[in-house]
C-alpha cells in the first residue's frame, strides 16, 4: 500500500493493481466505455478512488460489486491484492450460478467428431440419407 493512501488513487491504477485488468491501458478502456461505476456513478479514469467506495465492475460476462478496503498504486501478488477488496455476498453467488450455467451449455452443446469421416463412414452416411 502506498503513502498517498489519504489523498486517493486514480481508479484506473488501482483496477490494475488490484487484478481486475492485465494492463492499465485495459483498465482505461473499460471506464471509458462505461463497464465500471463507482458508487452509482459513471467516473474518469483520473477519479480519485478512497475506502469504502463501492464499485461495479463488469468484466466480460461477470459482474463484480466491491467495496474498496486498500489503496495501492502498484501491482503486487494476487494474494495482495485481494485485500484490497471486499466482493459482496449476492454478487459472488450470482457470478457462481451464471458459470454453472455456461458450463452446463458448453457441456450439452455438440461436440465436431474427433476425426474426419473415413471412406467407409462417408459410405454409411450416404445410406443412411439414402442417396
Amino acid at each position: 500500500m502506498s503513502g498517498l493512501e489519504s489523498d486517493g488513487v486514480r481508479i484506473d491504477k488501482w483496477l490494475w493493481a488490484a487484478r481486475f485488468f492485465r494492463t492499465r491501458g485495459l483498465a482505461t478502456d473499460a471506464i471509458r466505455q462505461g463497464q465500471i461505476q463507482c458508487n452509482g456513478v459513471r467516473p474518469k479514469p483520473s477519479r480519485l478512488l478512497r475506502r469504502g467506495d463501492c464499485l461495479q465492475v463488469k468484466r466480460g460476462d461477470e459482474l463484480y460489486l466491491i467495496e474498496v478496503l486498500g489503496l495501492s498504486e502498484r501491482r503486487g501478488p494476487a494474494a495482495q491484492a485481494q485485500q484490497l477488496y471486499q466482493e459482496t455476498e449476492s454478487s459472488r453467488r450470482k457470478r457462481e450460478e451464471q458459470a454453472e450455467l455456461r458450463r452446463a451449455a458448453r457441456l450439452s452443446a455438440p461436440r465436431p467428431p474427433a476425426m474426419r469421416p473415413d471412406k467407409h463412414a462417408r459410405g454409411q452416411i450416404r445410406r443412411m440419407l439414402g442417396k
